[in-house]
């Protein structure tokens, strides 16, 4: 009676990671062009008053959103960088506030000037988490297609006190 016991234990054991979901799991990934466009952009924004705050290389599979958790705090400016892969053909980024409404859509599109590149920014209305979205659309390499998301946000005197505006959705 114990042999058939321990034995259907031992099954229900290792059967359960046969019927657990797939996880997304965050793995970083190198490209030499994103890097020299990342490194270009932190110059940039770096002279501009800009300070990097959070930065991730992060490999991404074709038409599969990454998520992107950041806490953003009322008033204050950001800057938020999101880098595809350059043989992708469309690039998106969407972010939502915690409420789960779309604050910003951004796409591009292969051949666009900087279309592997998309920027904006943002003033938040409430201090809270929001979620960032990017995705890319790549019909050679459906897996480890390289991106980078980059969050900066505004510092020094010139900034003031930003005023939050209702934020428009631009295709």
């Amino acid at each position: 009676m114990k042999k058939p016991l321990l034995f259907l234990a031992a099954l229900a054991f290792f059967s359960a990671p046969a019927f657990s979901q797939d996880v997304i799991r965050l793995q970083s990934c190198t490209n030499d062009l994103i890097s020299k466009q990342v490194d270009s952009l932190k110059n940039l924004y770096g002279k501009d008053g800009y300070v990097l705050l959070k930065e991730a290389s992060i490999s991404m599979e074709s038409e599969f959103e990454m998520p992107v958790i950041v806490p953003l705090t009322q008033g204050s400016w950001y800057q938020f960088v999101f880098i595809g892969d350059y043989t992708s053909r469309l690039y998106e980024v969407r972010m939502y506030d915690w409420q789960e409404r779309q604050v910003i859509f951004r796409q591009k599109r292969w051949g666009e000037i900087d279309g592997n590149v998309i920027v904006y920014s943002y003033v938040p209305q409430f201090s809270e988490f929001h979620m960032m979205k990017p995705v890319q659309v790549n019909k050679q390499k459906k897996k480890n297609l390289c991106g980078y998301v980059m969050l900066f946000k505004r510092t020094g005197a010139d900034t003031g006190s930003v005023t939050p505006a209702t934020t428009s959705q631009n295709p």
